[in-house]
């Protein structure tokens, strides 16, 4: 006579932990993906971040841009100067009035891509420069490779430097171009007028 079994064969007994390996696996797998595209997520999150911090700061100082030419030891600077491929020296610098909510001051401001290739502002204590003033520098963007400025002058031409002879005193409006060590190229036009 055969007894009744309380057990599993060994078979059984493989063929579960065939499943449940086959299952932990997939499940491995699963949460590794749902973790590599929530970091995806995080990186673009931060990288839109940063550009729209930069680019509402360049809007609102260039909003702020006043006609006001500038005293410093050379002599006269006029109240917007750019120079289209400035090395040392900074792209675009401003004469800014100050900001309605009276948080600051009307001062000089200058914007510049540096060595390390990093959008930097530059801050001067006021409109006027003095001798041997320093500015403070912030640094607004990091990982761009170029910063392309252009200015829109009376006859609605796009050009690379100013002041222009005997035109405008600023600008009609600027177009930015930031491209970034990804090969990103970001444009945004802010009118003036």
């Amino acid at each position: 006579m055969k007894r009744p079994s309380h057990g599993f064969t060994l078979i059984e007994l493989l063929t579960a932990l065939l499943i449940l390996s086959l299952l932990s696996l997939m499940s491995y797998r699963g949460l590794g993906a749902v973790l590599d595209g929530r970091e995806q997520a995080r990186l673009e999150t931060e990288k839109w971040r940063r550009l729209d911090s930069f680019f509402s700061r360049f809007q609102r100082d260039v909003l702020m841009a006043s006609p006001r030419d500038v005293r410093s030891s050379s002599g006269k600077v006029p109240a917007w100067r750019a120079q289209s491929q400035a090395l040392l020296e900074p792209r675009l610098e401003i004469s800014r009035f100050a900001s309605a909510d009276g948080v600051d001051m009307p001062r000089r401001i200058a914007y510049r891509l540096n060595e390390k290739q990093e959008i930097e502002l530059w801050l001067w204590s006021g409109l006027d420069v003095a001798p041997n003033a320093q500015p403070a520098r912030y640094t607004l963007l990091s990982g761009v490779t170029r910063l392309d400025l252009q200015y829109l002058n009376s006859d609605l031409a796009w050009v690379d430097a100013w002041p222009l002879p005997g035109g405008l005193v600023m600008p009609r409006a600027v177009r930015v171009r930031v491209v970034l060590t990804s090969g990103e190229e970001f444009v945004r036009l802010f009118a003036l007028v």
